[in-house]
């Protein structure tokens, strides 16, 4: 079989895992050419020259379950709202917490779910259940959000078109659609990009790809004599599609060191904040779904030091990505989605912490699509608050469900199509309804 690791000596090696990771996300990428600006100042000097550009998704993914309390359904001055304060956003009649200055700013920019109700409290499941739309099923694996996004159409870079910046614990997976539909995984932007650029000189570089690809295909020609299967691997195609990524500069989009500190700074000096600068260059060159992880929000002790504390992080580099993402000119084409896997309890524990809470939680989506300014569903402060009956707390509840389906028809893909799993199961892409309140 093709090792990558052949490409290069002990000493200067191109990891297999890493080819072969690169290789799958890249495997049905449509070549792009190469429009890219040599002003390095340019902060559009990755930008697509396309006027008709396909619809894209940023998922910021707040891993741990964020507490709406703190973040977008203040209620201060009781029991439930804690020691949270409120504050005014751009949109009249919303207010945020205190902890979200900037991001309160991009309001108008926005719609806000306040009602968003699933039925799965532990994290593994409630994480399934929010990326994909479904809960956990042992017979099948549903696709991610950014998998059906890609694979609804194919057209983007010659990187990978679905990538994972900061992966948390469940990165994102192709499930019945493929592997190749995974998310392409990458840590702190600050890093390069590792193992994609040989540390050969070039002449040597060609030799060793063009006599490993002999061996390859050679071997391939040989396990189609003996296994009828063998014929359906895209090897050749998938080898190709690697190396074009580790010869194109649009991994530059990756590296965000080369912007100016005036870009760079309101972000935040945080891999995070990193992490959604890149994403925005992403989206430029042509990737069509990118999520950046940021953890801290599991606050089942001391609740609002904690998201106070992952809140710093969030609200700059947030704020920001949705501003940059509007300055490009991006922001009409681009989805922008924030939230976690659930929320947060209205009462506090003995450690003044919260616990899970999946009957009633907040979600924000901004861009392509999405009603500038909406607000939908409500829950209640501590004057209406009934324990005994949680579902019974939110106004005009959804489902996560119906939120997936939303997504899907902002950015141009029909929640009730049926595809067939790879044993012949006809699945919808969501079962849910779109919100209405909330789409333009």
């Amino acid at each position: 079989m093709f090792n990558p690791s052949q490409l290069c000596n002990v000493n200067d090696h191109l990891s297999r895992r890493t080819l072969l990771s690169a290789a799958g996300g890249a495997m049905f990428l449509g070549p792009l050419a190469q429009r890219l600006a040599a002003a390095e100042a340019d902060p559009k000097r990755f930008g697509n020259a396309n006027p008709a550009r396909p619809k894209s998704v940023v998922l910021l993914w707040l891993e741990g379950g964020p507490s709406q309390f703190e973040t977008f359904d203040p209620h201060p001055g009781g029991k439930i709202g804690g020691s949270v304060k409120a504050i005014s956003t751009s949109v009249k009649d919303i207010e945020f917490a205190d902890t979200l200055p900037q991001l309160a700013e991009q309001m108008h920019r926005a719609a806000l779910i306040r009602s968003v109700t699933g039925k799965e409290g532990d994290h593994e499941r409630a994480v399934y259940n929010i990326k994909t739309g479904y809960r956990p099923d042992p017979t099948l694996v549903h696709p991610s959000l950014g998998a059906i996004v890609c694979h609804h159409d194919e057209t983007g870079a010659d990187i990978p078109r679905h990538v994972s910046i900061l992966p948390g614990n469940s990165p994102s997976r192709g499930g019945y659609l493929g592997a190749q539909y995974d998310a392409f995984k990458i840590y702190d932007p600050a890093n390069p990009v590792p193992d994609v650029v040989p540390r050969v000189d070039q002449s040597r570089y060609d030799t060793r790809v063009a006599d490993l690809l002999k061996i390859a295909e050679a071997k391939f020609t040989r396990r189609r004599l003996l296994d009828s299967d063998s014929e359906r691997t895209l090897h050749a195609t998938t080898t190709q599609r690697a190396l074009t990524m580790m010869t194109s500069a649009q991994l530059e989009a990756f590296d965000v060191s080369k912007l100016s500190a005036s870009v760079r700074d309101p972000f935040g000096d945080t891999p995070f904040g990193r992490g959604c600068l890149a994403a925005v260059n992403l989206i430029e060159v042509g990737v069509r779904c990118v999520e950046v992880t940021l953890g801290g929000w599991d606050s089942h002790i001391n609740n609002h030091s904690l998201q106070t504390s992952a809140c710093q992080k969030f609200d700059p580099a947030a704020a920001s990505l949705i501003k940059l993402l509007d300055e490009r000119g991006l922001l009409d084409t681009t989805l922008v989605v924030i939230g976690g896997e659930f929320g947060r309890t209205p009462t506090h524990n003995a450690t003044d912490g919260r616990d899970h809470w999946p009957h009633g939680f907040s979600m924000m989506l901004a861009g392509c699509g999405i009603r500038n300014g909406a607000l939908h569903g409500a829950t209640p402060g501590d004057a209406d608050w009934n324990p005994d009956k949680p579902e019974s707390n939110v106004s005009d509840p959804v489902k996560i469900a119906d939120v997936h389906a939303t997504i899907m028809n902002a950015v141009g893909v029909d929640p009730t199509e049926q595809l067939q799993t790879p044993i012949g199961r006809p699945m919808f892409l969501s079962e849910g309804t779109p919100i209405r309140s909330v789409l333009s």
